[in-house]
């Protein structure tokens, strides 16, 4: 039941990515749904305490779990661990250890050192995961998934300032308009080098970039209108949102 478990729990925590998977093909969400289920639980695991050294020790607990991986050792009885350790090679493991490492970060309240600090979170944060899903999936060019994961992350972070500002949090190196028009201006440029190099990306590849389908259009809004990331004006039109994953269902992720 490992594979259901991980598929309710994306459902109940993070319906953008479930709503992608379920898009994917039948035996493409034999990996996603593990690899979005373990997100959940790194993601959140620094929120659910305001104790640093228990969120700590959560991290810990997943770097462990991945270790035991891709070492073969025994693993500890956990759903999403059963299910990842059916899925994942120690390549993948020693990936996702980057993307748990790098959660640090939301345990404490420091800024970003400088603009290569954040970008790094970024594309552990958002990379790790599509890449390794990507990879997995079928074959691809890891520049171009990670141009596109990178425009993705920065697009969900737009969208979730006002709630990490709200908890004392720092997501931004500098919050100028200028210079979130210009970390905007950047991640479509990546996504405009994602979608040249699209054949690069097989379409089995192509399942685990389904999850970034409103990045373009939110990226877009930012430029247009900085000061909408601040005002918490980056909750899509829900038909227009509707309709721009229906087409990227159809067309494909690039869209």
């Amino acid at each position: 039941m490992s594979f259901e478990a991980c598929a309710a729990l994306v459902e109940r925590a993070d319906p953008l990515r479930f709503r992608a998977a379920m898009a994917a093909p039948v035996p493409a969400r034999r990996i996603l749904f593990p690899l979005y289920a373990f997100n959940v639980e790194v993601a959140r695991a620094p929120w659910v305490t305001e104790e640093a050294m228990i969120a700590e020790m959560r991290l810990q607990w997943w770097r462990d779990a991945l270790e035991e991986i891709a070492e073969g050792k025994p693993l500890r009885k956990h759903e999403v661990v059963d299910a990842l350790a059916g899925i994942l090679d120690a390549e993948g493991a020693r990936c996702l250890d980057g993307l748990i490492a790098a959660r640090r970060w939301d345990v404490y309240k420091d800024a970003f050192e400088d603009q290569g600090h954040f970008d790094d979170y970024i594309d552990a944060t958002s990379g790790h995961l599509m890449w390794t899903a990507a990879r997995l999936l079928g074959s691809a060019k890891v520049g171009a998934v990670r141009d596109f994961a990178y425009a993705t992350g920065i697009a969900n972070m737009f969208q979730a300032i006002p709630a990490l500002e709200e908890q004392g949090r720092k997501p931004l190196v500098a919050g100028s308009t200028e210079a979130v028009k210009a970390v905007a201006q950047d991640a479509l440029t990546r996504l405009g080098r994602a979608k040249v190099a699209r054949k690069d990306i097989s379409v089995e590849s192509g399942a685990a970039l389904i999850a970034g389908y409103h990045a373009r259009p939110v990226l877009k809004a930012v430029v247009k209108s900085p000061g909408l990331v601040a005002q918490g004006g980056l909750s899509p039109n829900p038909a227009r949102d509707s309709l721009r994953f229906a087409n990227v269902g159809l067309r494909g992720w690039w869209q």
